[in-house]
């Protein structure tokens, strides 16, 4: 019998069904390690989570594999080690070194990374091999983060879910294709993020320096705390790399003038803007049969009324037949999900190419 973690036998992995969990974005990288049930659902009791404040590299070649690796492998073991010492520990655990406790092992991994759908070609040639290679892991699914959102909002049902932050993308399913709308980025689209609502704010304060029409003495007023004189805006803001997240930096301002009293009626207009830009997108995706769960999830809805009042509003307006639901859990609990239903032959989810890859199951 094979003891080795880095070459699991399958009827050990059987008996011990870990799963890992990996979330990739701007603000870093997390993993988190859970049990799986029989149902396909992972075991919340027994999650353990790790996390690192450094982004995956984006190079020529898409999201860098390498540099990912270098990360999660680490990271993963360290979460392994400390599953293995709690088992061994539990009462009637028995000696794990003495073969009455079978080894932690993980039986599916499922990664969600922003970009996997345009940029993931790197990783979806080099992580299956990596993975069995280090891990022993034979089943992978490679998840866009849209997906790992949808699944941490709504699991495996069908419905609709917009995920909204700096950027803004919705994603929808009836279980036998996926359908998207927006996510395209702060030039192209992204209608009614943080982005879209920050840069709106910022121009109706241009407007109200200038003495233009449509502008906003309140946002002005913001801006020159925020940001200092009007006039240095744009030196401020046009070289700046990460220019989406200053823009949506000033979001939350747009909000505050909203909900003040008396309420800055084009802040207000600005935030109903945005509410109905994020129903369309809702409305775009939301299966068309039956009855339809939307769930909101990301930083964006901590807005708050100034926004979520008009959005409801919106949302009753073009999807009366939608049910409008708390979101279960975030991007990582999402990608804990999808591993464990790949785990346990449970994954529901429609797999394609780029949005949800699941490899050949290795050595098989």
């Amino acid at each position: 019998m094979r003891s080795s973690r880095r070459s699991p036998d399958v009827r050990t992995a059987a008996v011990t069904p870990w799963v890992l969990g990996v979330d990739s974005g701007g603000s870093g990288l997390r993993v988190a390690l859970a049990k799986a049930s029989g149902n396909g659902c992972p075991d919340t009791g027994h999650a353990a989570t790790t996390a690192s404040r450094e982004p995956v590299r984006t190079g020529p070649a898409g999201i860098d594999a390498a540099h990912l690796l270098d990360q999660l492998l680490p990271m993963a073991r360290a979460l392994l080690d400390s599953a293995g010492d709690r088992d061994a520990g539990a009462p009637g655990a028995g000696d794990r070194h003495g073969g009455s406790t079978p080894p932690v092992t993980i039986g599916a991994v499922a990664i969600g990374a922003a970009g996997m759908a345009t940029l993931g070609d790197d990783l979806r040639a080099r992580l299956p091999g990596a993975l069995e290679s280090a891990l022993g892991v034979r089943r992978l699914a490679l998840a866009a983060d849209a997906v790992t959102a949808y699944a941490g909002a709504l699991g495996l049902r069908p419905g609709a879910v917009v995920a909204a932050g700096t950027g803004m993308i919705a994603l929808g399913t009836d279980l036998s294709r996926w359908r998207r709308a927006d996510g395209w980025g702060h030039l192209l689209g992204d209608c009614g993020s943080g982005a879209w609502i920050g840069r709106a704010g910022l121009e109706a304060a241009m407007r109200a320096h200038d003495g233009r029409g449509g502008g906003s003495r309140a946002l002005l007023a913001r801006v020159e705390a925020v940001f200092g004189p009007a006039p240095e805006l744009p030196g401020l803001l046009y070289p700046r790399a990460d220019r989406p997240a200053v823009l949506a930096s000033f979001a939350p301002e747009v909000a505050r003038c909203a909900a003040a009293e008396p309420a800055d009626p084009v802040a207000a207009g600005i935030l109903r803007e945005a509410a109905g830009h994020i129903a369309d997108a809702a409305a775009a995706v939301c299966p068309t049969s039956g009855e339809c769960e939307v769930a909101l999830t990301g930083g964006l809805f901590k807005m708050g009324d100034p926004l979520l009042v008009p959005l409801r509003d919106a949302l009753a307006e073009r999807l009366p037949h939608a049910r409008t639901v708390p979101a279960a859990g975030d991007p990582l609990a999402g990608a804990v999900r999808v591993a464990a239903s790949l785990a346990t032959d449970g994954l529901r989810l429609p797999v394609d190419g780029r949005l949800l890859h699941v490899p050949t199951e290795q050595g098989s």
